[in-house]
């Protein structure tokens, strides 16, 4: 069954914006209704099978599998459960302080993992810790999530839209610390600095049970030294492979199967209890969103909208750049942003090659600080999110979406605005002294919430 050409654009479109709409009402799997788009496509002839798969990008995929393969041996260790109860001794059991502890804990994990996954090891710890207290686990988790989407943005790997905007742009991992992480520093510390303004006075505990917290024992958490050891070597091995791969020629997903490849291999198991740790129904949704959106590409809907967009910034950089952080941060907010991502990376490739501009740095760093930040913005901008208000859920604890959103939504605009005054200097300055003075800043960021907090402190003595 072939369509003719001049409704392939038609069917194109509808098949994308039909999947895009199920995808956002949730009323049919997201894997599912991507699959059957790119069957759709294929059937019809739009994609023929060979152009299908060469639309596949293998590499965001292979990065996916192995880094999955990777974190589910390490989970099995404790090791993640061992620093979250470090992390709130060091807190000395107060719970403000352990909220900014596990805040940057999940931020820090996140920058190296999935965020889910980082969500789901870091959350547990929490409720126990909020239990031991005897507070609302809430003031903990909402900073957590937000956490874990700030922190996935600083690196390739920390987040899917930054995987699939390094491996379609050959941006390196090293690329992505030295342009993103700074702002990152300055926006997760301005982000604590708010939530210990708004939730100061949940977050008070007797001195009694804050002591029972010093008294834990983390390493009683590791339930697997020989398994540890071989997965940091690892995990060592393989963030030194990012570091270098674009030096060595090497793409991200040869070094992430590679390291997979390997603790498999130390570990002499089985490899189906490793191999249940990859979330497969991801790995086919990204395969079938690839294929629907290659569809969009082949009929030339993509190059479109580029001209279109083209022709309302007049092709100027940090016009364009603007529209597409402010454009992605709203309406990731509301919509995956991994569909959305998958959308805007060819167009962006068009809009460069239409207005011929070489350098599209700006605007790549625009559309992963947009997508990867306005997913904070409600209770189901990120797949972090929605897991992490369904484990509230299932403890009785409940989170109105728009609860959710008076706090999250206006300290994700914040950090918008952040961004948007790092890019302006960005454009002019690019990294150099700029990444220095952002790192600078989040450290100031850290001595002012020190000295207020302690002022809030001696303002209230009897509180605690």
């Amino acid at each position: 069954m072939h369509l003719p050409a001049q409704y392939q654009a038609i069917f194109a479109t509808a098949v994308f914006l039909v999947t895009y709409g199920i995808i956002m009402s949730e009323k049919v799997h997201r894997t599912i209704i991507a699959f059957f788009g790119a069957a759709l496509v294929v059937i019809t002839g739009i994609l023929p099978p060979e152009r299908a798969v060469e639309a596949i990008d293998w590499n965001t995929i292979g990065l996916l599998t192995g880094m999955m393969i990777i974190v589910g041996l390490t989970r099995q260790t404790g090791l993640f459960e061992y620093l979250a109860i470090k992390a709130a001794r060091l807190a000395r059991g107060s719970p403000l302080a352990i909220m900014a502890a596990l805040s940057g804990l999940t931020a820090f994990v996140s920058a190296f993992l999935d965020n889910v996954t980082t969500v789901l090891l870091i959350v547990p710890i929490t409720f126990a810790i909020a239990s031991q207290l005897e507070v609302s686990p809430v003031p903990f988790l909402i900073p957590e999530i937000l956490a874990s989407n700030i922190g996935g943005t600083a690196t390739l790997i920390g987040d899917p839209p930054n995987i699939m905007i390094g491996s379609a742009t050959g941006l390196g991992f090293m690329d992505f610390v030295f342009n993103l992480t700074p702002i990152i520093v300055v926006v997760h510390f301005l982000t604590v600095f708010c939530f210990k303004l708004i939730y100061r006075r949940q977050l008070v505990s007797r001195p009694e049970l804050m002591r029972r917290i010093t008294e834990l024992d983390e390493r009683k958490e590791i339930k697997d030294p020989v398994l540890l050891r071989k997965c940091l070597i690892v995990l060592g091995v393989v963030i030194l492979g990012f570091v270098v791969h674009q030096y060595v020629h090497l793409e991200s997903s040869v070094i992430a199967l590679s390291g997979a490849a390997l603790l498999l291999l130390l570990d002499r198991k089985e490899p189906e209890h490793a191999l249940q740790a990859v979330e497969w129904p991801v790995i086919f949704f990204f395969v079938g969103l690839f294929v629907v959106v290659g569809a969009l590409e082949a009929v030339g809907v993509i190059e479109a909208v580029a001209r279109f967009s083209l022709e309302v910034t007049g092709g100027a950089m940090m016009p364009t750049a603007m529209l597409i952080l402010w454009l992605s941060a709203i309406l990731s907010a509301f919509i995956d942003n991994i569909p959305f991502v998958a959308t805007m990376i060819p167009m962006i490739q068009d809009m460069g090659r239409l207005g011929g501009i070489m350098d599209l740095n700006l605007l790549w760093w625009a559309l992963s600080l947009g997508a990867c930040l306005g997913g904070n913005g409600t209770a189901i901008g990120a797949s972090a999110n929605v897991v992490v208000i369904g484990m509230m859920e299932k403890r009785g604890i409940r989170v109105t979406f728009m609860e959710y959103m008076k706090v999250a939504f206006p300290l994700m605009l914040l950090s918008i605005v952040a961004c948007t005054f790092y890019l302006i200097l960005w454009n002019r300055y690019h990294v150099g002294w700029l990444s220095l003075a952002a790192v600078l800043f989040g450290v100031v960021l850290s001595f002012i919430d020190r000295l207020v907090m302690r002022r809030l402190q001696a303002a209230a003595p009897g509180r605690h």
